[in-house]
């Protein structure tokens, strides 16, 4: 039964690549915006290609994992009344989208 869902599947990725937002923001400027590459490696993730995902975009995974953590708290309150793990969480996510962008831009 999983064989036959395989079809659908590949469907909907290639659909899916053909179907990404464009980045107004290097649109406007030529320049790659903090964000260029997360749709790209999101479709990496869901090809199951971890390696490709990272090499896109790495703050990507960071980025789910904070927006899964979000999730299950606005859903199951696991944080704290001073949700210290979620702006924990943010911080972090934040920092590594900066250093990211950075490295980007400066070309290493």
């Amino acid at each position: 039964m999983a064989l036959q869902n395989i079809p659908c599947s590949l469907l909907f990725i290639n659909w899916l690549q053909g179907h990404l937002l464009p980045c107004p923001f290097k649109y406007l400027t030529g320049i790659d915006c903090p964000g260029c590459g997360f749709q790209r490696a999101v479709v990496a993730l869901i090809k199951g290609n971890l390696h490709e995902s990272f090499s896109l975009y790495p703050p990507a995974i960071p980025i789910l994992l904070t927006a899964l953590w979000w999730l299950a708290d606005s859903i199951y309150k696991l944080d704290k009344p001073s949700a210290v793990i979620k702006k924990t969480l943010f911080m972090i996510t934040g920092s590594i989208i900066l250093v990211s962008y950075v490295i980007k831009i400066a070309g290493l």
